[in-house]
């Protein structure tokens, strides 16, 4: 859940602008969206976490089917609901990744096309920030092709997670880090249409706060998700695996961090950044559990 609101702050930032109620608005919607997700998730999975995850909510017997399908259809009547308040340009994005979301969990999911279809799902996720924030999407398509691919890579590599497997997800899953590391930390990262327009916008650093901004946050995603994908390369074993996938994870917070931070909007990058402790605090107790 706290790689969530990064994706609405980063596409407001990509956007040129400063977060606002609507961002907020967005970043409900997209809390929602991602709940009903999961829900809808454990119970497309419940013939298979009965065999493979019996501890899991719905085999386990502490939710019933019908409650998690329940749940996740409440959940994106109220993702939409929110998206609506912000807007027609949040709703005309809100509705596809809704649509997203449930043929991922319904349909995709086990197809070759399950990792593009999780990757556009982030994607349109950070354009629903963008959209919500500024009404248009079209600067913050760059930021959500790099959050899109590196959730493309996690979600190859936790195809294999329960099973192990081969050792070429994890590796490219590597080379995808580095590449998009390189991209982010650039220190010749061309300033947003509003930033040439309004170059003194209170919140906005200048060109040399931002590059050292998005350097210093590029190397924290890089060193949060290399290292898991380099032991699970070595050794592809189901709890590598599953640790190369949590460690994917938790890197989109600094992603999105260096994400803001190379659009200049220092402040929300540092916003975002606080989220990566709460994350690990919540997980470790939510594993636990």
């Amino acid at each position: 859940m706290f790689t969530v609101p990064g994706d609405a702050l980063a596409g407001a930032a990509a956007a040129g602008l400063r977060p606002g109620p609507r961002t907020l608005l967005a970043v409900g919607s997209s809390l929602c969206l991602y709940e009903a997700g999961m829900a809808l998730n454990d119970w497309a999975d419940r013939a298979e976490d009965a065999a493979e995850r019996p501890h899991r909510p719905i085999p386990s017997g502490r939710i019933r089917p019908a409650a998690a399908l329940t749940a996740a259809g409440a959940l994106t009547a109220a993702g939409l609901a929110l998206a609506a308040r912000a807007g027609r340009p949040t709703l005309a994005v809100a509705a596809p990744l809704a649509a997203t979301v449930w043929a991922y969990d319904l349909a995709l999911k086990h197809t070759p096309a399950g990792p593009a279809a999780m990757a556009a799902a982030r994607g349109l996720d950070l354009l629903l920030g963008a959209a919500a924030t500024g009404g248009t999407t079209g600067a913050a398509l760059p930021s959500a092709a790099l959050l899109a691919t590196h959730t493309l890579a996690v979600t190859a590599v936790s195809r294999e997670e329960t099973r192990g497997g081969s050792p070429l997800p994890p590796l490219a899953a590597l080379a995808t880090t580095a590449l998009l590391t390189g991209l982010v930390t650039r220190p010749d990262t061309p300033r947003t249409a509003a930033d040439r327009a309004v170059p003194n916008t209170p919140g906005r650093s200048d060109a040399r706060g931002r590059s050292a901004a998005a350097t210093a946050l590029g190397a924290l995603y890089a060193t949060t998700a290399a290292r898991p994908y380099f032991h699970a390369a070595l050794n592809p074993s189901p709890p590598l695996v599953q640790r190369a996938v949590g460690g994917g994870i938790r890197a989109t917070i600094p992603l999105q961090a260096a994400l803001a931070a190379r659009a200049g909007a220092t402040g929300a990058a540092l916003l975002v950044t606080a989220l990566a402790p709460l994350g690990r605090r919540f997980a470790k107790k939510v594993s636990i559990t």
